[in-house]
């Protein structure tokens, strides 16, 4: 364990959605590549306790998290970048906040003293963070939102707190702004970012280093009027333009030696000479592929536009990437709305995923379009709501059962998915939550099958894995498994798996629960080229230098015919 204590908070100014995420997440990169160990932290100022009850077209994905956490998105971009797992206890609302404070006020923790909002609400948040960055050299703190929220007012002064208590050589302030170009001037303007600066004094913050996002890297004129604004270095004012690859931001903010400038704000020397050069040719790749391969995604959270479809699906468009730069191919994807799917619309694809989901919205045509990868070889991929409609459509139109969900369908004669009797019984005392599975668990994997195949690579690092013994499920000795995170509810029905088995379906991987029945985990088609589905969400496991298995598999697949 390390007793070091630094941090490092990012704070966005002008407007949000510049980025910070993705900047948070190359930061800590950089200092990995400096030999530090690191974890990162988003702060999300809404009174949601946590994100699985936002709405994914209006907040973007919810990420979930090893131990079952229900998080924002932008923890997706940490994982994606630092290869660790982020714990739950790393997203922090200020929902989370009151309820703790609440609950102990009630419980008499306070002895009787007035709670107010100082000390006791930058108290709790303090407490937090170093519980969450315990153990970690340097903890990247992302505030959501910009400066100037009334909302992120708690958090500021919290930081600002921690700087006093632990000193400023461990508490570095980025600042990332936005610096617009308006179209009738066509000069690219630095007030925004003056304004941002003010408020930020206004909280007793002075940041240490600027970032400059824009649609162009940033001139020495508009550097040194920063400098002269903000009373900061130029060499502290830092150009991020708008980039082609994400994974190209590391790289950019290397070129004005950003590593070296926090390093130095820090007070901390290089414990090893930062080696790029697997990253670097990992994003040439995702620049100049070789090949091009058209993916169909048939997607239910379309409804307000493409911005909002991207954000929807974010982790599974980023292992598409990976995949693509393990197999220098360029993955051009297709979003297609299930309500309103062709046949001629499948037809122009090289590949069909159906993901995750809720609810029965655009169910028929994610149907047609699984029905449409099996009987025209199409290689296909199912993800968590596309292995359970994978079985579905198999068992209506191969095996000519009446088969449905009970999640669309509760008096289903033939409920190939369904809830489990422990789930019902949850259910009766509206303990939904609880009927969840939520987050990693063990996935033993039939040896000979295409899915042990794919992950023979993985096996050793996951069985490295520690996980707790519910997760874990009961050891059966001699089986290889993987370990993948879960966001669902139903499950593909015990009593149906001999009948899809003996009707052609291979489930090729499953979990042992300590208690009950086989919980199925992959199933796949050998008479297909690649026909692959899980209950699982691989791209939540996905990252540049580790893909996930089954997006390698889908796209190699594609490129074999």
């Amino acid at each position: 364990m390390s007793s070091m204590e630094k941090y490092i908070v990012i704070i966005g100014g002008v407007i949000s959605g510049v980025g910070k995420g993705v900047a948070a997440a190359s930061i800590g990169k950089i200092f990995k590549e400096y030999g530090y160990s690191v974890t990162a932290i988003k702060i999300d100022p809404y009174i949601n306790y946590d994100a699985g009850t936002l709405r994914p077209t209006e907040h973007g994905e919810v990420w979930v998290t090893y131990d079952g956490g229900e998080i924002d998105q932008d923890l997706g971009n940490y994982e994606r970048f630092l290869e660790i797992p982020i714990p739950r206890r790393n997203n922090i609302t200020t929902g989370q906040i009151y309820s703790s404070i609440i609950e102990r006020e009630r419980r008499g923790k306070y002895l009787g003293e007035t709670v107010q909002f100082i000390p006791h609400v930058p108290d709790e948040i303090k407490k937090r963070i170093r519980e969450a960055g315990k153990g970690y050299d340097i903890s990247i703190i992302e505030i959501g939102g910009t400066v100037g929220d009334y909302e992120n007012i708690p958090f500021l002064f919290a930081v600002k707190g921690m700087e006093r208590e632990l000193g400023k050589e461990n508490v570095c302030y980025v600042l990332i702004t936005f610096l617009p170009v308006p179209d009738h001037i066509g000069e690219m303007k630095t007030k925004p970012t003056q304004q941002a600066i003010k408020l930020l004094q206004e909280n007793g913050i002075i940041p240490d280093i600027i970032l400059c996002r824009g649609h162009k890297p940033l001139d020495m004129i508009r550097k040194k009027k920063i400098e002269t604004y903000a009373n900061i270095k130029s060499e502290y004012v830092i150009s991020a333009p708008d980039i082609q690859v994400l994974y190209e931001v590391p790289l950019n903010f290397e070129k004005e030696k950003l590593g070296d400038k926090l390093l130095e704000k820090l007070e901390l020397p290089s414990r090893k000479m930062p080696d790029w050069k697997e990253w670097r040719r990992l994003v040439t790749r995702i620049k100049k592929p070789k090949g091009k391969v058209r993916i169909g995604i048939i997607g239910k959270y379309l409804k307000i536009g493409d911005y909002s479809l991207k954000d929807s699906y974010i982790s599974i468009n980023e292992a598409l990437i990976h995949a693509g730069a393990r197999l220098a191919t360029e993955v051009d994807i297709e979003w297609l709305n299930s309500d309103s799917i062709t046949s001629k619309q499948l037809s122009r694809l090289d590949g069909i995923l159906v993901p995750g989901g809720f609810g029965e919205k655009g169910i028929d045509g994610k149907i047609v379009a699984i029905r449409y990868a099996r009987e025209h070889d199409i290689p296909f991929l199912g993800l968590c709501l596309g292995m359970q409609l994978s079985v579905v459509e198999y068992a209506r139109n191969v095996l000519s059962m009446d088969a449905d969900s009970t999640e669309f369908n509760p008096h289903t004669k033939i409920p190939v998915v369904d809830i489990l009797p422990y789930q019902r019984e949850l259910l009766k005392e509206d303990r939904y939550g609880g009927t969840m599975r939520l987050g990693a668990y063990a996935a033993y994997i039939k040896e000979g099958s295409l899915v042990h195949k794919l992950y023979e690579r993985r096996f050793k690092r996951d069985m490295a894995i520690s996980l707790e013994p519910e997760r874990r499920g009961k050891v059966i000795p001699d089986i290889k498994y993987v370990v993948e995170k879960h966001r669902h509810r139903y499950e593909i029905s015990p009593d149906f798996v001999p009948t899809l088995e003996k009707g052609g379906m291979l489930f090729s991987g499953f979990h042992q629960p300590l208690n009950g029945p086989r919980l199925m985990e992959f199933v796949e088609l050998s008479d297909n080229r690649f026909f692959v589905a899980t209950q699982a969400h691989p791209e939540f496991t996905s990252s540049l230098t580790f893909p996930a298995p089954l997006f390698v598999g889908f796209i190699e697949a594609i490129g074999k015919s």
